[in-house]
């Protein structure tokens, strides 16, 4: 397992409303302009031989899809505990802190070396959810969408910063099918978070 622990201590926020913090670079035009085989290689590999088996040998067969996302995922712990759960789903952690989501990367790594066959459904990647979830995520692409956690924000200036805020819930809803389930949980008391006036799909 990584020992980047010591080294990912930065702030939670990270000044998720900064686009120098989290620039362009790390995220796609578009959703299918990303490598998602390249967090992916094994499970990709295996939908391939299964597609091939079935007889289907079409060049423009659809690759996976992530379909669960974990927003400020930390140090990847939901993901660990999904992969067994969903073995057939794939899922992403969205981080903003660099080491923090290189950790996770590294973690799942490890992970699927001393379990072969085991984790390879679950990656991590870098980038700035406040702004650039749509460029990952096609329109109802999604079913399950987690925000554990966030950061509370309690100074009114930086409410802005609030990962669950009114102006986002569209694009939150843009990207979760229908019967999606978007989940948050805090353990602090936050007056006026938005989450029930979310906007219908």
């Amino acid at each position: 397992m990584p020992n980047g622990r010591a080294d990912t201590s930065n702030p939670a926020d990270h000044r998720p409303v900064s686009l120098t913090k989290c620039p362009m670079t790390h995220s796609p035009l578009r959703p299918d302009a990303y490598d998602w085989e390249s967090h992916y290689p094994e499970f990709f590999a295996k939908h391939r031989e299964e597609t091939n088996k079935n007889g289907d040998v079409s060049t423009t067969q659809e690759p996976p899809l992530v379909r669960f996302a974990d927003v400020g995922c930390g140090f990847g712990g939901l993901l660990v505990r999904l992969s067994p759960l969903f073995p057939n789903d794939l899922a992403v952690g969205m981080e903003i802190r660099d080491k923090v989501s290189q950790y996770v990367k590294e973690r799942c790594v490890a992970l699927r070396k001393e379990s072969p066959g085991s984790f390879e459904n679950i990656s991590c990647i870098r980038t700035n959810s406040m702004k650039y979830l749509p460029n990952f995520f096609k329109k109802a692409q999604l079913t399950k969408l987690f925000f554990l956690f966030p950061d509370p924000h309690f100074k009114t200036a930086n409410h802005r910063r609030r990962i669950i805020q009114r102006s986002l819930l569209s694009e939150y809803a843009y990207t979760l099918a229908v019967g999606g389930v978007m989940y948050t949980i805090t353990d602090v008391e936050v007056r006026n978070f938005p989450t029930h006036h979310a906007p219908p799909l």
